[in-house]
């Protein structure tokens, strides 16, 4: 299934931030929404800043217009504002995205386990993100940092509790 780009991506204006504080609230808001749509789509949960600026996400080759570092910049601030965006350093370079929040994705990995009578079981962070059982499902190949903090999430919602073995971190469902 190919990615499906806003009516906006077509329009060389989006392209440039404008002045109008409205106008700029609209479309900082339909650059953030297309950010989350193509890193969901394409499960990306770090991005690299100068990689982005080349990316089709920011760079339409097809009208020849791509969004400027500085914009790119103003984007993932709004992001990171709204809880959607961490950055990796202080220079901000890398950056995690977070299409779905780690509350949304514990919710989800919870239903799973409920679904499939799997409460009181054990599983490793593996099993959980890679393992058979999970394939198909929308948290399997989560990445580690992330599929973490959704079990922290439900750890402290009392619905699971993270332990460490020998070869990594494990994790029982109540």
């Amino acid at each position: 299934m190919s990615f499906e780009w806003p009516w906006q991506y077509n329009f060389p204006p989006f392209f440039t931030l404008q002045p109008n504080v409205d106008t700029r609230q609209k479309q900082l808001a339909a650059w953030c929404s297309l950010a989350l749509s193509y890193c969901r789509h394409h499960k990306l949960y770090t991005l690299d800043v100068m990689e982005a600026q080349e990316s089709p996400m920011f760079n339409n080759k097809k009208i020849e217009r791509k969004l400027s570092m500085e914009a790119i910049q103003v984007v993932f601030e709004e992001l990171r504002k709204k809880g959607n965006l961490e950055w990796l350093d202080k220079n901000k370079s890398r950056c995690l995205v977070m299409w779905r929040r780690p509350e949304e994705w514990g919710k989800l990995i919870y239903q799973w386990v409920s679904k499939n009578g799997m409460v009181n079981s054990v599983f490793t962070l593996y099993e959980l993100s890679n393992g058979d059982d999970t394939k198909g499902e929308e948290f399997h190949g989560l990445e580690d940092w992330m599929l973490l903090r959704s079990l922290q999430a439900l750890q402290t919602e009392g619905k699971a509790e993270l332990f460490t073995m020998d070869d990594g971190k494990g994790v029982k469902f109540f």
